[in-house]
This record gives C-alpha cells, sequence and structure tokens, in this order.
C-alpha cells in the first residue's frame, strides 16, 4: 500500500517542530541534567546549571527561546520506498518553507543566523533557510524524521582527525575535548562518529546527537557490549577533566557520550567528534499519511524544583553608571557579581566596522569611554518584553579586536560566554580591565534582567547592531581579572587535580 504525505503536512510538521524544539529541552536531557545539579561540587558550575535549568523552565512557561542562537537547522529525512509526496517541490523547498515559517512566527519569532554567502557578503537570509537537509531511502510506507537546531558556539567546536588505525580512539578525544574550551556550553553531549570516509564520520557523528542521553540508565544496569564499555570510559575520563559547566571547574562537562561507527578502508580511521550544548534541541516524529505530527510538550512537573535567584549575600552588586577602572581593579577572579545600570552591546559584525572606522579616521556612533560592553546578538522581542531572550555569545571570536577596543574607544570591561585566548587576556592585563562572563544556555533568563533596550548604532546590522541595555541584577561571574587571571584556567586545575585525588589512590 501506497503512503501519500501531503505539501502541508510535511511543512506543518517542520514549521511546528522548530517551534517546538526552541521552547522545549527533550526530557531525557532535563533529567540528567538535574542529576548533575545534585551532585555537583563546585559552586560556581552548580550556579551555572540553576541558571540553566531555571532558564528552561522559564521558557517551557512562557513559550520564547532556550537560547537567543536559536541554530542551523538540521532535518534528518528517512523516507519508506512506499512512500510518495504529494507535491511539484523539491523536498528542500518544502522542508525550507517550514523552516520558514517556524522561525517568523509572530508569536515566537526565532533568530534569523544563516548567511546565504559564506565567503564574500555574507547576507543574512532573514528567515534562517535554508536547511540542511539529509535524505535516505529506506523500506517501509511512514517517513522518520528527526529536526535539530545546531548553535554556532556548538557547531564550532566540530573536530575531525584522520587517525592511524593503531592510535587510540580514547587518547584522541581526551587530547581534543580541553582544546574545544567551554564556547560550547558544557554541560552537554559528545557525538562521535568513527569510520567509512571524512564526510560519512562527521554525519554520524551529528546523527548519535539525536539519540536520547541514556548514560545514567546504563551505568545503573552495566556495559553489554564493547561500544558501551567505550561510552562509559569516555564519558568518566572527560568528566575527569574537570572542565565542568561553562568551563568554570566541577564534576560534569559531559551529560553523555555517543558514539556511532561505519566499516572503513583499511588504512583509515577517520574520527568526528561534535558537541551538543546547554541548548540540547531536537525532535524525532514519524509522518504516516494521517496529517501533520503532533508533538507533546513535557509537563511543567518534569522539571526539577530548581529555581534561581540574584544571591546578595554572595554577590557584589555594582552601579555600572559609576563604574571606575579602580573599581573594576578590585574585582577577583571567580567573584559573583550582580549588574545593574546601562550596557552597550556589539559581536563580530559590529567589531569589525568599529575596526574599519577608526583605521579611516572616522568617527563612531556611539561613546565607549567609561562603558562596558555585552556580546550578544538578541532575539526580538514580543508582547511586553523589551528585548527578547539575550544570552552571550562566544567571547574569543571577539580577541582579535580586543586590545583596539580596550586602547582606543576607553572600553572599561566586556561581558560573554566561555574563555578568552592568549592574545585578548594580555590585552586585559595590560590595560588593567576584566571580562566577565555569563552563562551560555540562560538567554531568557538573562533578559529577565533588561529593563530597557534601544539601538545607538549600526541598526543596519540587525541582532549585531549595537544596543544600550538597562540592566538589573544581571549575574555574571569574574572570569579574567585585571591581572589577567583566568578562572577558565584556574577551575578546571583545580577539580582535575581534586578529581584525580579521589580516583588514584593516595600510596603509603
Amino acid at each position: 500500500m501506497m503512503t501519500t504525505i501531503t505539501e502541508h503536512d510535511l511543512i506543518q510538521s517542520i514549521e511546528d517542530a522548530v517551534q517546538f524544539i526552541s521552547i522545549y529541552h527533550p526530557l531525557d536531557y532535563i533529567q540528567h541534567l538535574a542529576r548533575a545539579y545534585e551532585l555537583e561540587e563546585s559552586p560556581a558550575a552548580r550556579d551555572a546549571i540553576a541558571q540553566i535549568l531555571t532558564n528552561s523552565r522559564l521558557c517551557a512557561e512562557g513559550h520564547r527561546p532556550i537560547c537567543q542562537d536559536t541554530g542551523i537547522v538540521n532535518v534528518f529525512l528517512k523516507i519508506g520506498m512506499d512512500v510518495r509526496f504529494d507535491t511539484r517541490r523539491s523536498l528542500q523547498e518544502l522542508c525550507d518553507e517550514g523552516v520558514r515559517r517556524g522561525y517568523t512566527n509572530p508569536d515566537n519569532p526565532l533568530r534569523a543566523s544563516v548567511l546565504d554567502d559564506p565567503l564574500f557578503t555574507r547576507r543574512n537570509t532573514r528567515d534562517n533557510t535554508p536547511c540542511v537537509l539529509q535524505v535516505e531511502l529506506v523500506p517501509g510506507d511512514t517517513v522518520d524524521v528527526q529536526v535539530a537546531a545546531k548553535g554556532g558556539g556548538s557547531e564550532n567546536k566540530t573536530k575531525f582527525a584522520m587517525l592511524n588505525p593503531s592510535e587510540s580512539l580514547v587518547d584522541w578525544v581526551l587530547k581534543t575535548v580541553p582544546l574545544m574550551g567551554a564556547g560550547w556550553c558544557p554541560p552537554g553531549m559528545l557525538g562521535i562518529g568513527v569510520g567509512g570516509t571524512a564526510e560519512k564520520a562527521m554525519l554520524m557523528a551529528k546523527q548519535s546527537l539525536m539519540q536520547d542521553i541514556d548514560m545514567y540508565e546504563l551505568l545503573q544496569r552495566g556495559p553489554q557490549n564493547k561500544l558501551e564499555e567505550l561510552r562509559i570510559d569516555l564519558y568518566q575520563k572527560v568528566n575527569a577533566l574537570g572542565i565542568g559547566a561553562q568551563g568554570l571547574g566541577g564534576l560534569t562537562t559531559v551529560l553523555d557520550v555517543k558514539i556511532l561507527t561505519c566499516p572503513t578502508h583499511a588504512a583509515s580511521k577517520p574520527v568526528a567528534m561534535i558537541p551538543n550544548c546547554a541548548a540540547t534541541r531536537h525532535v524525532h516524529f514519524t509522518l504516516d499519511g494521517n496529517g501533520p505530527a503532533a508533538l507533546q510538550p513535557p509537563a511543567l512537573s518534569e522539571w526539577p524544583e530548581v529555581h534561581w535567584k540574584p544571591d546578595y549575600k554572595a554577590s557584589r552588586q555594582v552601579n555600572l553608571d559609576t563604574l571606575t577602572r579602580e573599581e573594576v581593579a578590585s574585582w577577583k577572579p571567580g567573584e559573583r557579581l550582580l549588574l545593574s545600570g546601562r550596557i552597550l552591546t556589539g559581536r563580530d559584525a559590529a567589531h569589525k566596522r568599529i575596526q574599519d572606522m577608526l583605521a579611516r579616521g572616522e568617527s563612531l556612533p556611539v561613546d565607549f569611554r567609561g562603558r562596558v560592553i555585552y556580546y550578544v546578538g538578541p532575539v526580538d522581542p514580543v508582547r511586553d518584553e523589551v528585548v527578547g531572550p539575550a544570552g552571550p555569545t562566544t567571547s574569543t571570536r571577539m580577541d582579535a579586536f580586543t586590545d583596539m577596543m580596550l586602547g582606543q574607544t576607553g572600553l572599561l570591561a566586556m561581558i560573554g560566554k566561555a574563555e578568552r585566548g592568549p592574545a585578548a587576556i594580555e590585552a586585559i592585563r595590560q590595560h588593567g580591565s576584566a571580562y566577565l562572563m555569563a552563562v551560555g544556555g540562560s538567554a531568557y533568563l538573562v533578559s529577565k534582567a533588561i529593563r530597557s533596550a534601544r539601538v545607538l548604532g549600526f541598526e543596519d546590522l540587525g541582532m549585531e547592531a549595537i544596543y544600550e541595555f538597562e540592566v538589573r541584577d544581571m549575574p555574571v561571574t569574574v572570569a579574567v581579572d585585571a591581572q589577567g587571571t583566568s578562572v577558565h584556567q584556574t577551575g578546571p586545575r583545580e577539580w582535575r587535580e581534586r578529581i584525580a585525588a579521589r580516583i588514584v589512590p593516595v600510596q603509603a
């Protein structure tokens, strides 16, 4: 019997799916993150996980995106051989139409991040199309669909190597994960593809991330084959690196490790690794010719009773409108701050334009003297919001501009996510500045601290324009202080040593 799938059913299902995954974490992720929260001993990591869990509940309640980076959409179709599509359009066109409608939904608009020319104009398509489509023809009379949204912070940490056949996968992973930094917003999961060819390994790594997180259950029952033994080994050894939530140091860096394999050439051992971040977003459904997919949201009772609130006793309150260089110099590495007052925003495109204007001797549209800049590209607001979800973007992309901004504009400090590179840390030290870290994966929670927003410059850049935010009690951590001490170096080192002391028996 032939199954007919209409245009409407596929388009509507994709539209609903991209909205669904922007709002709801998969339940398996919430359950495993809640367990990690209960076990975490690092105060900084525990606070970060609390923000992620609170943000997740707020998004489910408010029907708003988990992260401001609502990702590039990946669609995986396994089409039964007894299926026909009632359409004159290609599958790419149908899926793109679903993505277009999903991302421009007026009730929950999602940030458009896809550019149609990666080399030259890099023009935003404004509707997040095209998606990345993978199609497989299989026996059967249904269409198996998986939809995922991958943010740039985690996607950019993708790693690939063509190992020699005798080389160890475990050694490569343990060497490579620390090089990924924290821009992929751990705790998350690692997807690994081994075998096939280079592109096959990459595809398997991505597909493995669509699987349910089941490491807790696997540890409870024990491994039943060599692949499960390998997953547990990698899970334990990666967490023993002490990287921790947001790279601040702690017990949990990954919630699970997934591995897919494929036969390969005798001379080859292609290995790919792709992380999934704290904004893990994917959904799986089947089309059988009886209408669009019906996606069931998790019940709010499934979320743990974790409700992050500003801790005025454990945090220093900072008035940004009276901030001085002397006060910045007094901040301590790892110290928690609550920011109130006015901050500026700006990220990749704005920094490049500032650089070009300064090189031409032109005046900037914004005075940065004595100000703090936040690396963010917010989601558009709806209803009574002043701004949509507005979490931090990966700060290392601004490293090349840091010395210029601190030396030529009078900027005092910066806010972003994850670590800074050596050049940026040295510039911070030389200029007596500081770098503050907000939690990646808490975009909607952060937006609750923003009381007003207005564009001051580069309006044509859309979400990359320079805004002025007025904030109240915005939570951040001093990640690099004025002396150049980085908690993304000291924190993981401390927790790696603590974990090693537990694992390695003390010699008499």
